[in-house]
């Protein structure tokens, strides 16, 4: 009678982990994209500035290939590291500034690196931003000038 009741007990572990493992393996196969926002292509100018690894200082100009309300990706040639902080400075369209050419200001985090590009020498960075954020005219210089 024991031999029954172990095999009573185990019986319905094995089922339950099939279970399990099906489950998983439907999970997988319908998940391609596990990001929780919407990534839109929009390809738009933006400056990079940030510190490399030795403490050397960098602007680069870049094109954004892809934003969300958390991130930004985007590919540099200058040398970052995961955890680098970086300025991102991104020209608007006028037609999201009401005729006004506009620029937005982002700080963030690096959290991941793509391997470089043989051909261009760029690196894929992606970017999750900071909570702040600043929308300036992009003539900010001109105008404290002129004050």
């Amino acid at each position: 009678m024991t031999k029954k009741t172990t095999s009573k007990k185990t019986a319905p572990k094995k089922t339950a982990a099939k279970k399990t493992s099906k489950k998983a393996k439907d999970a997988a196969s319908v998940e391609v994209n596990r990001r929780r926002e919407w990534r839109f292509d929009l390809p738009l100018p933006a400056k990079i500035e940030g510190k490399l690894p030795l403490g050397k200082v960098f602007k680069e100009a870049t094109k954004i290939e892809n934003i969300s309300s958390k991130g930004v990706y985007f590919s540099l040639d200058s040398g970052v590291i995961i955890g680098s902080k970086l300025n991102l400075v991104i020209e608007m369209p006028q037609e999201l500034g009401a005729g006004k050419k506009l620029k937005l200001c982002l700080g963030g985090l690096t959290v991941r690196l793509e391997e470089l590009d043989k051909k261009t020498k760029k690196q894929g960075v992606a970017l999750r931003f900071h909570k702040n954020y600043k929308i300036l005219p992009k003539d900010l210089k001109k105008n404290k000038k002129a004050s």
